[in-house]
């Protein structure tokens, strides 16, 4: 997907692979940090646990797996709120300035929370 000024694009990559050139700023966007991986090695510029879900939502997404819908609509209510605008216009900056990459250590990053918080950053109206 190419990247206009008004609409950035988003890499999506997992944490635990090897950082590249092309990752530009690296941001994890996970609430807790990966499991076994040493901060150095995970070459993360920033950490924005604020645009992550809340506690209660990943709880009940853990518990309602087969609900996938229904998180990304309750996770996209989250993202609306007022609070996190700020959060989502640093990163939106920053993607109109190079390439930023959103780091995840979920195993399978389609079927969670990243593609919901993308979608939303390349959204022009947020």
């Amino acid at each position: 997907m190419a990247a206009s000024p008004a609409s950035p694009a988003f890499r999506v990559r997992r944490v635990y692979e090897e950082p590249e050139p092309a990752d530009g700023v690296r941001v994890l966007v996970d609430r807790l940090w990966p499991r076994g991986l040493a901060k150095d090695r995970a070459a993360v510029d920033e950490w924005a646990k604020d645009l992550t879900p809340s506690g209660e939502l990943r709880a009940w997404y853990h518990a309602h797996p087969d609900e996938y819908a229904e998180f990304v609509r309750r996770y996209r209510a989250e993202l609306a709120e007022p609070e996190l605008d700020e959060p989502l216009r640093r990163l939106r900056d920053l993607a109109a300035k190079g390439p930023v990459t959103l780091l995840t250590a979920v195993r399978d990053p389609e079927r969670g929370h990243v593609p919901v918080l993308r979608a939303c950053l390349e959204d022009e109206d947020g």
